[in-house]
Parts: C-alpha cells; structure tokens; sequence
C-alpha cells in the first residue's frame, strides 16, 4: 500500500520537477542571450505580434464554440481572455510597422506587458469562477456580455497604455533588467498551481495544453526579465514562447472540439442505455440496405428480439436489474455480429439486428446462435428472448412492412413456443426468497 502511493506521488512530482528544469535552463537562456547581439527588426516584432493576436482571435472563437455546447464557464472567462490579449497585441504591432529610426516607439513592449498582465489575471479568473459556478444557464447571454467587457476593457486598456512610463529597463545590467515582467509570471504562476488541481478532475486536451501552454506563458515572462533593450534578444524569445504557447492552446482545443463534435454525433444515433444503434440510426441502415439490394439483387435480412419477461423482472427484482438485463442482452449482440451487421435498440424490449448480404437459411443460423448464447448465460436471473426474421429481395416493399413481418414472426413463436419459462423460474425463486 505504502509503495503504491509513494508511486503515485513520484508519478505527480515528475512532470512538475521537469517544468520547473525546464524553467531553470530558459532563465539562464535568457541571461546569456543578454550578450548576444541583435538588430532591432520592427517589421519582424510587428508581424509576430500579429501572428499572436491572430492565434488568440481563433482561440477565442474555438472556446466559445466549445462554452456554448459545454457551458463550461473557463472556457468563456479563457475565450475572451485570449480575444482581449490578442486585441491588444494586434493593435500595438500598428506601432511596429510605424518605426521611425529618428522617433523611435517604446509603447509596444509596455502593451505587450499589459496584454501579458491581463491574460494572467483572467487565467486566475477563470479558476474561481469555475470552482464557484462551474456551469452556465444563460451561455449566449454570458457570451454577449463576454464581448461587450472585451470592447469595453480594450479601450480603457489602450488609454491607460499611453500615460504608462516608455522605459522598457530602468535596470540595465541587474540580475532583472525588467523586473515589472516578473508581476505577470507570478500571477502565472499561482494560475499553474491551481489549475494542476483541476486536472486531477478533467483531464481533457483542452485542459492540458491549456496547462502547458500557461507554463510557456511563465517561461515567457522570465525571459522577458532579462530584457535589457528594445527588442534585444530576450524579448524576441519571450515573443517566440508566447507564439508558441498560442499555437499549444489552439490546438489542444481543437483537438477537444473535435471530440466532443464526435461525441455529440455518436449519441445523436445511439441508444443512452445500451449504446447500440437508435432507432433513427436503424431506419437509415435499412434505408441504405434496400437502396444496395435494389441495385446488386443480394437480399438482407432483419432480425427482430424481444426480451421475454421484462415486466416480470422488474417486478420482481427492480428496474435497475432491468436495466442490466437489457444491456446484457444487448452486450450478446455487439459481440456476437460480424462487423458488417447493425445491432440497434428498436424500442422498450426489443432488438433489432441487420444482417446484409444474408438468406433466410444464414440468417436462421444466426437466430440459432444467438438463443444459445443467452441460454448458456448462468447470471440471475436468467433470460430469454423471442426472434423474428425477416428478408429483404429487393421487391420495393417498405421498410415498415419488413418490420412488421418479423414482428409478426416473433409474436408468433413467442405463442407458439412459451417463451416465458425464464421470468416464471425467475419469480418463482424471488419468493422463495
């Protein structure tokens, strides 16, 4: 017991004492590239600072695309985070482009910092917020809302930028040349170490690359410290970490959109208890069966099931053993179908199974198959179902009529056979009981 939870701590430290070496090697990075000489490039600087306002400004899109269907509040307070950071820089990197040698700016930089300060101060926004009001009941209303404090905080933000001191380093030569850079990593910071107890919860690629994209973030501002001049090279690798930090994120909630986009399109064609095919899903199978079979002449045939006895057991032993009885039954079908075959909930206690390209005689062996597996199934209580079948030739009759014919097949042996012999043992052993 003792070694497993000393295992499960190293495996928790491990990543930890990784990102902080790694923060360790980028500040003496930045320290030595201090000495390194570059020439000022306002050109270049204007075009990353766009480079990363747009990252941002699709980031923030993706997010509210995933808050609308998650109406999970971080991804609204990040969204809009990301969507004023990027509004900012976009804006500050006009001045770049507008470098003159004999009027030289120094208002980018001081922007750069208060994009940096706002998207921290949002990280941990968005932490309490999400632990105190996790879920949202009004999204679009929120998102609105959203958007106007972004446009109303951009401009405010621009006005304040311009009564800001131009000195990028007041302390050229000291072990922090910038040290204003550091308030940033230190909100960075506190944003990490809470947000490394939502992972514990929601380990999603969202919340990943969002976590190491904030640790990119905080390697940002530390080189960002060791800026001495404009646009020396510290500061072109502290805008270099943040571009890259963007593109983390951007992926990581694509990646996580494109799951849950996946995850809405298999629900909207599967049955919630059983996770086999709806019953919308099954009517565009045997649409598209008819279709192939009135071209290539290749019958298929439909298996209906009915779950002998449901009522009875949940009578007698609860609805939750119902619902089990259901899924085993269904559990039979996934396992026991070739992968061509669709095995779909038709409706309360009855199955439905396609078989393409399969006669009466194949489809009959199956039939056989599946009644053995059920038989040979020892758990209590124990189960049986009647089947009908039913076969497709290709002579333009409707799909409601090929059900109703292993419907009336089914009804037919469940009189014929006395299929309820199960659910009578099955009570008869409750109250003995």
């Amino acid at each position: 017991m003792a070694e497993s939870a000393l295992a499960t701590s190293r495996s928790r430290l491990t990543p930890i004492l990784a990102s902080v070496s790694g923060l360790v090697l980028l500040f003496f990075l930045a320290m030595w590239l201090r000495v390194v000489p570059l020439e000022p490039d306002p050109v270049l600087q204007g075009y990353l600072q766009v480079t990363t306002g747009l990252l941002a400004f699709v980031f923030a899109a993706v997010t509210l695309v995933r808050f609308q269907g998650t109406q999970d509040r971080i991804s609204l307070i990040l969204g809009a985070g990301f969507l004023l950071s990027g509004t900012i820089l976009t804006a500050s990197s006009l001045l770049f482009f507008q470098f003159q040698q004999e009027t030289p700016i120094r208002w980018a930089p001081v922007s750069w910092w208060v994009s940096r300060i706002v998207l921290a101060l949002l990280f941990v926004a968005a932490l309490v917020v999400e632990h105190f009001l996790p879920r949202s009941r009004h999204p679009r209303r929120e998102i609105a809302s959203a958007l106007l404090t972004v446009l109303g905080s951009t401009y405010l933000i621009t006005a304040a930028v311009r009564r800001l001191p131009p000195e990028v380093s007041p302390h050229p030569g000291a072990v922090f040349p910038s040290p204003q850079q550091l308030l940033p990593a230190g909100i960075f910071l506190v944003a990490l170490i809470w947000y490394r107890r939502r992972l514990e919860l929601e380990d999603s690629a969202f919340d990943r690359t969002i976590y190491a994209a904030a640790w990119m973030n905080l390697g940002a501002q530390l080189a960002a410290s060791q800026s001495q001049r404009l646009l020396d090279s510290p500061f072109v690798l502290a805008q270099a970490l943040t571009v890259t930090s963007y593109a983390v994120a951007l992926g990581g909630a694509l990646l996580d959109n494109a799951r849950l986009f996946e995850q809405v399109r298999h629900l909207a064609v599967s049955d919630p208890l059983t996770g086999l095919a709806n019953y919308r899903r099954l009517l565009d199978v045997l649409e598209a069966e008819t279709e192939r079979t009135n071209r290539n002449g290749r019958p298929f045939a439909v298996l209906l099931l009915d779950l002998d006895g449901l009522k009875t057991i949940n009578d007698t032993y609860g609805h939750l053993v119902g619902s089990h009885a259901l899924n085993r039954l269904a559990h039979i079908l996934r396992i026991h179908c070739r992968a061509i075959d669709t095995a779909a909930r038709y409706g309360g206690d009855e199955f439905a199974l396609v078989l393409p390209e399969t006669l009466q005689e194949e489809a009959a062996r199956v039939a056989n198959r599946i009644r053995a597996v059920i038989a040979g199934d020892t758990e209590k209580p124990l189960l049986s179902a009647s089947i009908g079948i039913s076969i497709y030739n290709g002579h333009g009759e409707r799909i409601e009529k090929l059900l109703s014919a292993a419907d009336a097949q089914l009804y037919l042996e469940k009189s014929r056979r006395g299929k309820r012999q199960p659910a009578t043992r099955n009570r008869r052993r409750a109250q003995k009981v």
